[in-house]
C-alpha cells in the first residue's frame, strides 16, 4: 500500500507577470480550504531583487518556501518553530505572560496559547 494519497500537477497560470504552477486548491483535495493556495515558482525569483505580487482579495499572507537547505530538524508547536525545544517552551512561557510585542493595529485582542 502507498503512503502517497494523491499527487498533483500543476495547473499554469500568472500572478503578476510571473509565471507558476499552481498546485492547490485541487478537485482531489478539497478538505485544505477554499482559500489556500500553493504555488510552484521556480526561477521566479532573483536574489536581490523583489517581487511585486498584485493585491488578491483572499490573500492574507504570502509564504516564500526556498534557499539553502536547513540546517536540523524543526520543532513546531502552536504559532513556534524553532531548532531547539527548549526555545519553543520559552517561547510558550513569553507568549502566557504576553512578553511579546503587540502588533501595531491589533493591540486589543489576545489570543492565548492552546491547552497542550
Amino acid at each position: 500500500m502507498s503512503v502517497i494519497a494523491n499527487v498533483f500537477d500543476g495547473r499554469p497560470g500568472d500572478l503578476g507577470g510571473v509565471a507558476i504552477r499552481r498546485v492547490l486548491p485541487a478537485a482531489a483535495r478539497r478538505m485544505v480550504g477554499p482559500f489556500t493556495f500553493l504555488d510552484e515558482m521556480n526561477g521566479a525569483f532573483v536574489a536581490g531583487h523583489g517581487l511585486d505580487v498584485p493585491p488578491h482579495p483572499h490573500i492574507a499572507r504570502i509564504v516564500l518556501l526556498g534557499g539553502a537547505p536547513l540546517d536540523g530538524r524543526r520543532y513546531i508547536d502552536w504559532n513556534f518553530v524553532s531548532s531547539s525545544r527548549e526555545r519553543i517552551e520559552q517561547a510558550k512561557r513569553d507568549w502566557k505572560e504576553r512578553r511579546f510585542p503587540r502588533v501595531p493595529g491589533d493591540e486589543v485582542e489576545f489570543v492565548p496559547l492552546p491547552d497542550s
